[in-house]
């Protein structure tokens, strides 16, 4: 908690932060890397820096804590710090990155604000941040402990051992270890960050849902390619082009320990995933632990795609609902087949999906997965149906813009 003076400070500056804390972010990562330029090699994602979503991502990070704080002590934003955990540990963030992320951090606060940070205003901030750092440095901790592994070790090499495409735009890659050592097997729900050499030479990291229920020496996760570039020219999905372009059957990856905070419960409870587009990947590993372990649930599964051609792992999803007593498939699309899509393909309709074309089965669990529109008009329309917001677990690729759990 704040000290009564921090409280009484942060409390009374928390506005003009709020208002400024958008510009303090992006003078804080400009900062940063021009003194540490390092970060940018195998820990900060650039593409994420150059289209500001890393930037917003911290600012609502920052001014959600210090609003709980000052306002909601007694119920902080756990979702939120756990979300924020997970994503350090695969990438391996040590405490002592802390105390400099605060230095520049706090740099930025009094280049924003001037005048207005006194020495008071300025310690009663470094409270807050050292009480949100403190707080992850302790998640991550754990995360590390859970998976018996240092930051400095969750790296592991894997070679691709198939390539599989799964529409024009996405393809799955098949990784094993290697040398003969057995992993943690992963959660369901989970991802692993890759790492790799971009053709300038840096080193990019990036998430990838794991797709399959697996023992620890094989894992799976499916890369959708990016269009366009970014602010500075570069392909806007570097990562994603390279896998796409140059790793082949045989070469090697970096990957992290499997880590992510959105994982299936284990309960007898009915079970919705509701998907569109890529975002079928984590949920379609979720499904493939259910159908490995002949889950007794309730299963529905619910996508929304542009047509056929392009819902990836559309046969796998089907034939892991076939090995569930109770589970069916749903799905939207803007441009549906004729005569229908097969056979296992479930019930389809045309357009978005529209929670009000389908029923929703009693006291069940909801994990929702796509981009942020989706998830923004699915959780609603749940929620006004009844669904409480609890049972409502959402996954966001990148940054995580909305922080729906915080609010």
């Amino acid at each position: 908690m704040l000290s009564q003076t921090s409280h009484e400070i942060v409390e009374a500056t928390l506005p003009v932060v709020g208002e400024n804390v958008a510009e303090i972010a992006q003078r804080f990562y400009a900062h940063l890397f021009a003194e540490h330029p390092q970060l940018l090699d195998g820990v900060f994602n650039r593409g994420n820096q150059a289209d500001g979503s890393q930037q917003q991502a911290l600012a609502g990070s920052v001014a959600a804590f210090a609003d709980a704080l000052v306002n909601r002590p007694d119920r902080l934003p756990d979702h939120l710090l756990s979300r924020v955990a997970h994503k350090h540990a695969s990438l391996g963030v040590t405490p002592d990155q802390y105390l400099v992320v605060h230095d520049h951090l706090m740099w930025a606060v009094g280049d924003v604000l001037g005048e207005a940070v006194t020495h008071e205003v300025a310690a009663a901030w470094s409270e807050v941040y050292w009480l949100m750092a403190n707080m992850l440095i302790n998640k991550e901790r754990g995360l590390y402990e859970a998976v018996d592994l240092a930051p400095d070790t969750i790296w592991s090499t894997w070679r691709v051992c198939e390539r599989i495409p799964e529409t024009d735009d996405v393809v799955t890659l098949v990784v094993e270890p290697v040398g003969d050592e057995k992993f943690m097997a992963s959660l369901p729900g989970q991802y692993v960050t890759v790492r790799a050499s971009m053709p300038d030479g840096v080193r990019q990291p990036r998430q990838y849902s794991l797709t399959r229920a697996d023992d620890g020496r094989q894992r799976r996760f499916c890369v959708k390619r990016l269009h366009g570039h970014d602010a500075e020219g570069r392909p806007d999905g570097e990562m994603s082009n390279l896998l796409h372009d140059r790793v082949a059957v045989g070469d090697e990856l970096e990957l992290s320990a499997p880590f992510g905070d959105v994982v299936l419960e284990y309960t007898d409870r009915p079970v919705v995933f509701a998907t569109a587009g890529i975002g079928v990947a984590p949920m379609a590993g979720m499904l493939s632990h259910l159908a490995q372990g002949r889950a007794r649930r309730k299963v529905r599964f619910w996508h929304a795609d542009d047509s056929v051609a392009t819902f990836p792992l559309r046969e796998q999803v089907i034939a892991d609902l076939a090995e569930l007593p109770d589970a069916t498939l749903t799905t939207w699309y803007l441009d549906p087949p004729v005569g229908g899509s097969g056979e296992g393909a479930g019930e389809t309709h045309t357009g978005y999906l529209d929670v009000g074309e389908v029923d929703l089965p009693a006291d069940a669990e909801y994990y929702l997965c796509g981009p942020l529109a989706f998830l923004k008009l699915v959780r609603a329309d749940l929620v006004e149906r009844g669904v409480p917001p609890r049972d409502i677990q959402y996954e966001v690729f990148g940054p995580d813009l909305w922080l729906a759990d915080y609010q």
